[in-house]
């Protein structure tokens, strides 16, 4: 009788285990986005070779070098620390780079050295850990189509909307002129009879 005892409990905190892992999860995620900082990441076009890879969005930055001078040696892979200053229309910058998180209200974002030269002056290429936007599957296709043709379109506008909070971040929307690229595919799938 002993024997189930100790088997029920054991079987009762794993359980627990289960589910307080996922939940964990889900609760920091919900907290980067009602406390996070939010943050404008201008997006740059995608390699026209590296097609719509299932049911997201392929995003790239504009953002994704800088010069360090401390003399501090990096390495390709390596995990890093970034603050952000936003310019005079609203889109992120990386302002300072280090190993070590920051102590700034936790507005700092943990990112990945891509490349690292090391010409006269180090420059880091940076993997942001959000280039995925995943969208519903009967509108992903159409959104990357829509994605990839405002990214050709000089005169639009598209970024991304990122909340930042302990290095961590959340990826709220892509954002065509303004409009979510949800509402855009939707417009779009009305006006066309889709």
């Amino acid at each position: 009788m002993n024997n189930n005892r100790v088997l029920l409990v054991v079987f009762v905190l794993v359980a627990l285990a289960q589910l307080y892992i996922p939940a964990k999860m889900i609760w920091d995620k919900e907290e980067i986005i009602e406390i996070g900082q939010t943050y404008k990441f201008k997006t740059a076009p995608i390699d026209p070779t590296d097609p719509f890879r299932g049911k997201y969005i392929t995003l790239s930055f504009i953002d994704t070098r800088f010069k360090v001078t401390d003399g501090t040696k990096w390495t390709n892979g390596e995990e890093i620390y970034l603050s952000f200053n936003t310019d005079s229309l609203g889109y992120a910058n990386i302002q300072s780079i280090s190993k070590n998180p920051f102590d700034n209200n936790g507005n700092y974002l943990k990112a990945k050295v891509r490349y690292a030269t090391s010409l006269e002056q180090t420059t880091l290429l940076i993997d942001y850990p959000f280039d995925r936007y995943y969208m519903e599957e009967s509108k992903a296709y159409r959104a990357e189509v829509m994605y990839r043709e405002s990214q050709r379109d000089t005169s639009t506008t598209t970024y991304a909307l990122v909340k930042i909070k302990n290095g961590e971040s959340v990826l709220e929307d892509v954002m065509i002129n303004g409009i979510p690229i949800r509402e855009v595919v939707k417009s779009h799938d009305e006006n066309s009879g889709e």
